[in-house]
């Protein structure tokens, strides 16, 4: 997987995507290791996707359109905002959300696979058969990496489903959904994204109205039910979020603290006064149809448990009393495996961990080198924490390590796992007792051997004390976390996934009563604490048994770095630029540099697309030649970069050359980054094809025609020509600009950057300068010593300077300046400096010089002047430079 793509936006091919080599074959068993339907659905689902999602309903195809447009880019309506996105209106989704969904779809709605014998035509490995398919109903799993966004497939499929049956006649999908958690914590976890419908004003899931010709957000009404909280049934829509014990059959009563926490079925003779069986709910004539929607299903394993029993005994309520039974049951969950290790038959979509840690979803694991493991050994004691306390010690160190560097943005968490209660009371002693730092900040939580909550540990517990528990639980997560370490006996088996656990101690092996998987260990710690562009680390240390445990999942594809770590091991946490509030040596007020805001003065006007004269278009025609027999039985058509799209072979009929305009109308807008306008330009470009491409009247339906049309000449005239038209239509220069606002330096918040060399600076506002390149990194060394300046700093993008430019492409485009130079109280300085330069950035340079202009001639207390530092000017000249002043005379743009 050397050459696997780290975007994880881009769109993978089956054939790239992680599979078991024959060594890890010879480890575990091929069912462990492979979902048997995956690939050849992965196979379907690309050729589906390269042909504009043909032969899906209009609901279905708008949706999917919406969702993912040509540049993937989306508007939230909130303040959603996807890993590695700057910008926090501006949303995508990860291929793998897209996968999944476009998985539930193809199989539901294309491939018509609603029951076991569908399924199985999808069967790759010839091992499964109809007996491992329990359920009489479509049920399809979804298996996704802990921290890929799981929930966010859960409510595009909600969406879809909604919609798929409000808009289309002979819909069997549903307005009703029930959302099933194992757990309170994992509920508190889902309602923090759905109590309020939060998600769907958040995330652009629901398009605009008007779009595709329908009132979409005006549509759509959902009434959320949580627990008990059962507001009227409407038969508009209702989604029923809860646990699993309010809809297990004939259960009445309020359950237990411990069960309440963990969602454990009661015992027969519990108290029956209390509660609500939601169950009944769901299974009264008010509810019609329904689809089911389980969160962590791994617990769904056995046909024998009452989590199963209870979706079954609805299902067939439903069929008696309707004629249909549940519509669909869309399961997600990290492991979905049984007690064996067999993952489940059903699972249609495989997002392993090995890919979403290439891809920088999720933390990468790092275990200590065997150098700084044979430092450690277990002590002879007769006490537990005493005999491990090398083992903790050294999480400890590599704890307050990231705990230093990243205390003013994040509390990194120290996670350690024991095997009982008395051995985990001790250890949260120890730590508070030998470690200043974790002093009343070790949260203890005890469990069994199997991951759940001690029902010793809880049964004398009252309501409050767990209320307080799951507040603390989330407590954890905070920026500025009251907690500092946690200590668990063994794990939370799921659902406690925090992202400011940054390190892992295991003092013991993991014994296979347990039935709990090494993913599901590195599971709490694996969810990213900053963005996707920072790469984070996931320490973890602990005895022998627990580093081997862990490292089994060597055979699933994980790789492991490791490193020396202790004392003199060097971090790689993230690094942390902020403000230099706590020297008293600077005077920031002094070393702030006002940024003036200015309004865009280049823009686009999308009205104007109704204005492109095809007539009128300067092209060099392109000569129609004329193809065999056997030329014509297959075309191959590419995106403008090159990159194959689709194929369409002729057999008896020829294809509807609709498809081909489509397909070449939307490769246009997406190379101009339009978001609209396809039934603007659609008839234009079949116009064009017609008229003007071939320098004569052609037939478009004729094969031979088509044919051309795959050709390299004919694709880039047809490109060039219309990019040429829209960018003169639709791109403005206004003339001028205004100042909107200032940005302030000294109120920038905390930046937090890959691990990488820096430099601390006197002469700026914030504790480290880092650059792009070591030539940005030599010229802010320069500048710190620079007698003839006041301040200087990096133009970090989080500070939001950016200045828009219309590229060479045509597009407009964005860019950030490289530093910010104070020379006195007037005269500022915004330098940009450059390796090998290209046409785009000659652009940039006019742009900030106009921009300069702009600013100068909006105020006159201040002078803002352009600066072009050359690398190869610098390289030169560097022996020769003493002062700032010898830079402007080199580099000042006239």
């Amino acid at each position: 997987m050397n050459k696997f793509p780290q975007n994880p936006f881009t769109i993978l091919d089956p054939n790239i995507r992680w599979a078991p080599s024959q060594e890890d074959l010879l480890e575990k068993a091929y069912e462990q290791l492979i979902p048997p339907l995956v690939y050849k659905i992965r196979l379907a689902i690309k050729e589906w996707r390269d042909s504009d999602y043909s032969g899906a309903s209009d609901t279905s195809k708008a949706l999917l359109q919406f969702w993912f447009k040509p540049d993937g880019r989306l508007t939230a309506p909130g303040k959603a905002r996807q890993a590695g996105k700057k910008n926090d209106h501006v949303f995508q989704y990860y291929f793998a959300q897209r996968e999944a969904i476009e998985s539930i779809i193809y199989l539901y709605e294309i491939a018509k696979a609603k029951d076991k014998y569908e399924l199985m035509r999808f069967d790759s490995s010839g091992r499964i058969s109809t007996g491992m398919f329990p359920e009489t109903w479509p049920r399809y799993v979804i298996k996704m990496a802990t921290g890929s966004g799981k929930t966010k497939v859960l409510s595009l499929a909600l969406a879809w489903s909604y919609f798929h049956k409000l808009y289309e006649p002979e819909s069997d999908l549903s307005r009703n959904f029930l959302i099933i958690a194992p757990n309170i914590i994992v509920l508190n976890r889902l309602l923090k994204d759905f109590y309020d419908l939060k998600i769907f004003k958040e995330d652009p899931l629901i398009p605009e109205n008007g779009y595709s010709d329908r009132d979409w957000q005006n549509d759509f009404h959902l009434t959320l039910h949580v627990q008990d909280e059962l507001k009227p049934i409407t038969e508009e829509g209702n989604l029923f979020l809860t646990n699993i014990h309010r809809v297990y059959l004939n259960e009445d009563r309020e359950p237990s603290l411990e069960e309440e926490f963990l969602g454990k079925k009661p015992p027969a003779d519990a108290d029956t006064s209390k509660g609500m069986d939601l169950g009944k709910v769901l299974r009264s004539h008010k509810i019609k149809d329904l689809v089911v929607m389980n969160d962590e299903a791994h617990h769904i394993h056995d046909e024998n448990m009452q989590w199963f029993k209870s979706i079954e005994d609805i299902n067939n309520h439903l069929k008696l009393k309707q004629g249909k039974g549940i519509s669909l049951q869309a399961d997600n969950t990290a492991t979905p495996k049984h007690n064996n290790g067999a993952i489940f038959v059903q699972t249609v979509c495989d997002y392993p961990l090995v890919e979403a840690i290439k891809q920088r979803i999720v933390k990468s694991p790092v275990l200590p080198d065997e150098a700084s493991r044979a430092k450690l050994s277990e002590k002879t004691s007769s006490q537990f924490v005493e005999r491990y306390k090398d083992y903790i010690h050294l999480g400890y160190i590599e704890w307050k390590k990231q705990f230093d560097e990243l205390k003013s943005a994040k509390t990194p968490i120290l996670f350690v796992m024991t095997l009982d209660t008395k051995e985990a009371n001790q250890t949260k002693d120890y730590l508070e007792v030998n470690y200043p730092e974790f002093k009343d900040s070790v949260l203890l939580i005890h469990t069994k051997k199997s991951g759940e909550i001690s029902e010793s540990a809880l049964s004398k517990r009252d309501k409050k004390e767990l209320d307080d528990l799951r507040k603390a639980a989330d407590a954890v997560d905070e920026d500025k976390s009251p907690y500092k370490a946690v200590v668990s006996v063994m794990m939370l088996r799921e659902g406690w996934d925090v992202r400011n656990v940054m390190t892992i101690v295991g003092l013991r092996p993991y014994g296979s009563p347990a039935k709990i998987l090494p993913e599901q260990t590195l599971g709490r710690g694996l969810r990213k604490m900053f963005g996707m562009d920072v790469k984070e680390e996931l320490v973890v240390v602990g005895t022998p048994a627990f580093i081997e445990f862990v490292e089994s999942i060597k055979t699933e594809g994980v790789e492991f770095s490791y490193r020396p770590m202790g004392e003199t091991g060097k971090s790689r946490n993230p690094i942390i630029v902020e403000i230099d509030a706590n020297n008293d040596k600077k005077d920031l007020d002094k070393l702030d540099i006002p940024v003036p805001v200015l309004s865009p003065r280049i823009h686009r006007d999308y009205k104007n697309l109704e204005d492109i004269q095809v007539d009128a278009m300067t092209i060099t025609p392109v000569t129609l030649k004329q193809f065999s027999e056997n030329e014509l039985k297959e075309i191959v058509f590419t995106d403008i970069d090159g990159t194959f799209s689709h194929k369409i072979e002729f057999t008896d009929t020829l294809p509807d050359y609709r498809n081909v305009v489509g397909f070449f109308t939307q490769a246009i807008l997406k190379e101009s980054r339009l978001v609209s306008g396809f039934n603007m330009l659609y008839p234009k470009v079949e116009q064009f094809i017609r008229q003007r491409l071939f320098g004569k009247s052609v037939n478009i339906e004729d094969a031979n025609v088509l044919r051309n049309l795959s050709e390299v000449a004919a694709k880039q005239t047809l490109y060039a020509a219309f990019k040429k038209a829209i960018d003169d239509l639709t791109i403005k220069d206004k003339g001028s600009a205004q100042i909107k606002n200032f940005i302030s330096l000294r109120r920038a918040k905390p930046i937090v950057a890959d691990n990488q060399p820096y430099l601390v600076p006197q002469k700026s506002v914030f504790t480290k300068i880092i650059g792009d390149s070591q030539f940005e990194l030599e010229f802010a060394a320069f500048l710190e010593n620079c007698a003839d300046i006041v301040s200087f700093a990096k133009n970090y993008q989080s500070l939001g300077f950016k200045i828009e430019y219309q590229g060479e492409d045509g597009n407009i485009h964005e860019f950030f300046p490289d530093f910010l130079i104070k020379q006195s109280e007037r005269e500022i300085y915004i330098a940009e400096t450059k390796g090998r330069q290209d046409l785009d950035d000659v652009r940039k340079i006019n742009r900030l010089q106009i921009w300069c202009s702009d600013v100068n001639a909006a105020q006159d207390e201040k002078r803002y002047i352009p600066l072009y530092v050359k690398q190869e000017l610098w390289e030169k000249n560097q022996k020769d430079l003493k002062s700032f002043n010898d830079i402007i005379k080199l580099c000042m743009l006239k």
